[in-house]
Parts: C-alpha cells; structure tokens; sequence
C-alpha cells in the first residue's frame, strides 16, 4: 500500500552522491577523466556498487562488466529497471550518464525509507563503455546486453591504448560470471540529462523522449603524396590535407541540404606527417552522421560515398573507409513514454515531447524491453565539457518523475 503522503527523493543526498563520484577521475581543470576500463573507472564502479550494498541491493555483474542492484520485489517476475552509465569521456561533467545511475539508487533508498515494497523488483544498472571512447563501438555494454554482439567479439575489441577490452576488464577486477541479458527487464527507464540546448532554451523542465537518431560513424582515411610545401606546384599535388577540408565541409553541407533532424560532424582529425612545410601524405578522419529517419540517414551515407569517389579521383587520394558504428533510429515505447506524461502531469509539471540527439544505453534496450527516457535540462546545451551543468531543482525533479514511474511499472 502506498503511504498517504507520496514518496519523494532527498535531492541533498543525491546531489552529494553525483559529487563525490564526480571527484573520481575529476583533474586540476575541473573536467572528469573517467574512460572504461581504466583504474579510474575501477574506483567509480567501487564506489556505486559499494553504495548499492550499503542499501541492501544484491549487486551482479556480467561477463562484459554491466554492474547491476536488485532490489527483490514481492513477486518473483521480471524487474523493472532503470540506471544509465559512469564511464566518461576525456573531458566530462560530473552529470553525464551517473545521474541516472545515482537518481536509481536514490529511488532505491527513498522507497526503503518510505516503507513502499514493489511488486516487481527493481535493478538499477550502470552500463560499461557507454561513450566508446577507449573501446567502440559505444553503448558497448548494452549493446551486448541486448543481444547485438557476441561477447567473445566484445572482449577482444581493441583499444585506442593498445589494450583489449576483455583484458582491461579483468584487470581491473569486472568481469563477471553472469550471461548478459540473464536479468531480462520488463521495462526499462533512463533518466539523463538532455546534452542539447532545447529544454534550456525555451525555459521548461522535462522532456519525455519518444525517439532517438539513428547513427552512422566512419573513419575515413585519405592517402597522398607528402612533398615540399614550397616547391610542389598547387596542380601537382596529391594533398590529403586538402581532402581532408574538402571532406568536412562536404559533410557540414550535407547536413544543411537534406535538413530536418540529419546532423554530420567531422570531429577527429590526424595528418601525416603533421609539419608545417610539408604536403600531408594521409589524413585520418571521422564521420558521425545521424537522423531520425532510417531514409535519410541512408541517403546520407550513399551521398558521402559518392563524394569520396569523387574526391579521390580528382585530387589523385586513395580513400579506405572503416565502420565503426551503425545503429538505426528507435522509437520508444509509447506505453512507457504515456506513463511518463502521466506521472509529471500528476506531479504538476508539464513536459516535451523530444528526440534525443545522442546515442544512449535505452536504445539498445529498447530491442528486449519496452522503454524510454526522461530528460531534464543542460544549462546551455553543454556536455562533453567541465562546464556542463543542471539545475538542482531540475535533478529533483527529473528524479521524481523517475521515482513516480518506476512505482506505476512495478507496482505498489
């Protein structure tokens, strides 16, 4: 039975929590290293999993380091979960994917708190290599969590540091007995930040998120000529530097002229032999590009082939391309997104209807379980960067609006 006075989170402690995980990895700078795998990101599992037991979750882990609470419910059926990820990239904010795995803890604790026992049981998750920044492609944990690679392919992933991802893992003491996928959710829920400018720039709160953009990644290398700046005819050169610009505005472009929800950034770049008087022999370069519309995002990457052909037969370049990542766009579950709707209407407060623009752990979930997220906002629109920030009051209220969801999908 409910409580006559509805449950709330204690915003103080979850904030203290996202502060005290944010030290882990954090540099002089104020930005958190926290890559997968790293001993950096040890510490950070350590301290989640060490709060999980400090609340009486049963904590698991699986054979590619996806770390999970359960907390038992009063029916043995399949959980309701939620959670995100604590992996960061390079030069992260302390918001980014932990609070969705603090604000699962923190609803673990209010309904001990409260007295409030759930039919279902409940996991809070946190999901490995998230961002895909040390091991890709990302959303590798749920990605294999959800059945879309073999856990064998998974462990021998190469890292960016000469590493594998199956030999990072077990140094550093996560990998797990359990078969990925053995503790099948009936619902999944991810509160996160919104890293965009929407919510914060026309002054609301919440978003629901309905739909997620589908990815593309590439690497693109360009092979030339390396020559002398000074003495090597404009018309005789072989510059992979040259191609390289050529590239990235082409994708700026072709972003602008097939317009709705595409979006294409070149946001890696490396030239051999890198000096300043000499022609550049290679340039390595990556291609994100992203839709909502499954169509598009194919037409976008049939025009970027198009235009490398064309490249490299007029600049004299030999062009490779490697995938890194493809995964279609998700619509999420529109039972799960009304539930949503419903709980912060009930809570008093209105909300979006959005698309999340970035890749997250819920849309691999969304292919073993009905799903969808909760967004608060990004001051800003900033991520990826020491200054990202929330509102307080927003962090409360996106973790209510969990709490309430997550009390409807498992009972009470």
């Amino acid at each position: 039975m409910r409580p006559a006075t509805e449950p709330s989170i204690n915003a103080r402690r979850l904030l203290d929590r996202l502060e005290s995980l944010g030290c882990v990895g954090r540099r002089e700078d104020g930005s958190i290293c926290r890559l997968a795998l790293t001993d950096e990101d040890r510490q950070g599992r350590d301290l989640v999993a060490a709060w999980m037991r400090e609340l009486g979750l049963e904590v698991r882990v699986d054979r590619v380091g996806n770390l999970f609470g359960l907390r038992k419910g009063l029916e043995d059926l399949p959980p309701v979960m939620t959670g995100s990820h604590i992996d960061t990239v390079a030069t992260a904010g302390k918001f980014d994917g932990c609070l969705g795995v603090l604000a699962g803890l923190e609803v673990a604790q209010t309904l001990d708190e409260a007295g409030i026992r759930t039919r279902r049981p409940l996991v809070v998750a946190a999901f490995t290599d998230e961002e895909g920044v040390r091991f890709q492609p990302d959303m590798l944990g749920s990605l294999v969590y959800a059945g879309g690679m073999d856990v064998r392919e998974a462990l021998e992933r190469p890292g960016i540091d000469g590493t594998t991802f199956g030999g990072e893992l077990a140094r550093i003491g996560y990998a797990g007995e359990m078969e990925p996928g053995a503790l099948a959710p009936s619902a999944f829920v991810e509160l996160h930040i919104e890293q965009g400018p929407i919510l914060d720039h026309v002054g609301e709160s919440l978003g629901v998120v309905a739909d997620l953009q589908g990815i593309s990644w590439q690497e693109v290398t360009l092979s030339g000529v390396s020559n002398h700046a000074g003495t090597t005819p404009m018309r005789l050169r072989h510059d992979a530097g040259y191609g390289a610009a050529r590239l990235a505005c082409f994708v700026r472009d072709l972003a602008l002229s097939i317009g709705d929800s595409q979006v294409g950034t070149v946001g890696s770049l490396r030239l051999e032999p890198n000096l300043i008087n000499v022609v550049p022999r290679e340039a390595v370069l990556t291609v994100d590009l992203r839709n909502t519309d499954e169509g598009r995002l194919c037409e976008a990457e049939e025009q970027l082939a198009a235009f490398l052909h064309e490249l490299g037969q007029q600049e004299g370049l030999g062009i490779s391309t490697r995938r890194l990542a493809r995964f279609e766009p998700v619509t999420f579950d529109a039972g799960i997104v009304a539930v949503i709707k419903r709980t912060a209407a009930r809570l008093g407060h209105p909300i979006r209807t959005m698309t999340s623009g970035a890749g997250q752990d819920a849309q691999m979930l969304a292919r073993v379980c009905p799903t969808a997220m909760i967004f608060v906002p990004s001051i800003g629109g900033i991520s990826h960067n020491p200054m990202e920030r929330t509102e307080s009051s927003h962090v409360e209220l996106g973790a209510n609006v969990l709490l309430h969801t997550l009390l409807e999908l498992a009972g009470n």
